[in-house]
């Protein structure tokens, strides 16, 4: 099943009645921006989502600068917004999709399967003249029951174990498990690092940046395109992917799926919950 849609496709279903269009606009350091965005105009019919509040949970001293909410918190807020378990759910971004992903993965994370990011975001959608609207809608509270699948994801000790059994490689083709760095080559090598005190990756892992599975109008690249992207990776490898706080991971998981990939797990708390713990070992340059 294919995890993404066309404006047009969206445009033909806009007022579905089992549909709900769920936008997902944050800017990071303006917490405040994707909610004023969304109350000045957003794709008629759509709820909010914020990356922080209903998409995160707690920061605490572990689990990186988003970690995962809990099941129950979101199933309660999802519940409350009209969505339940027989919902098609449409999430959109203006941050080349990747607050939407975020939605994508925590939703089948939770045991939901009808999940669609829309390619290009809001801004594609305004460009094109297709309707928008200020008016917020009244949803009719449902019941979203969790179905936690555990499996999508692994924990920094499950990181730990394969980082340290990795050897130094030039290429990570036959390896297995993969640890994926998502996260642009600069802050992969520990040239510069503007969102978390340490610079650098997790001793092992290869460097593929999320917005490479793109093209330049932010939809993703074909299955073709994106099977070689990543050829240099074994289909039957365990994949788990992370960047810094676990979001711009869930493109790259997205992208992996699509490339025919059926063993990728991510790891929530990423580059931003590893450092958290000062014993965690620090790789910088191309090792």
């Amino acid at each position: 099943m294919d995890a993404t849609v066309s404006k047009r496709w969206l445009l033909a279903r806009l007022y579905e009645p089992e549909q709900t269009i769920v936008d997902c606009r944050f800017t990071l350091g303006k917490p405040q921006a994707g909610r004023e965005s969304y109350e000045q105009e957003h794709i008629p019919g759509a709820v909010y989502l914020d990356l922080e509040l209903d998409l995160s949970g707690p920061v605490g001293e572990h689990g990186g600068r988003h970690p995962l909410p809990d099941p129950q918190v979101l199933a309660a807020r999802l519940s409350k917004l009209g969505i339940g378990n027989d919902s098609r759910i449409v999430a959109y971004d203006d941050e080349s999709g990747m607050n939407a992903a975020r939605l994508w993965w925590l939703l089948r994370y939770l045991g939901h399967e009808q999940v669609f990011i829309l390619e290009g975001g809001f801004s594609a959608w305004k460009a094109e003249k297709f309707p928008v609207t200020e008016h917020q809608p009244v949803r009719v509270p449902s019941s979203f029951q969790a179905n936690v699948q555990l499996k999508m994801l692994v924990d920094v000790n499950k990181v730990h174990q394969v980082s340290a059994n990795m050897e130094p490689s030039a290429s990570p083709a036959g390896l297995t498990p993969v640890l994926i760095d998502s996260r642009a080559r600069e802050r992969f090598l520990g040239l510069e690092e503007t969102l978390d005190n340490k610079a650098g990756h997790i001793p092992g892992a290869f460097n593929f940046f999320w917005k490479e599975t793109q093209n330049a109008d932010g939809s993703y690249k074909s299955a073709e395109e994106l099977q070689e992207h990543f050829s240099e990776l074994d289909k039957d490898a365990e994949i788990i992917v992370y960047c810094g706080s676990g979001v711009t991971a869930c493109p790259n998981v997205l992208a992996l799926e699509r490339a025919g990939f059926n063993n990728v797990r991510l790891y929530p708390g990423s580059w931003s919950d590893w450092i958290s713990y000062q014993e965690n070992a620090v790789a910088t340059g191309e090792e």
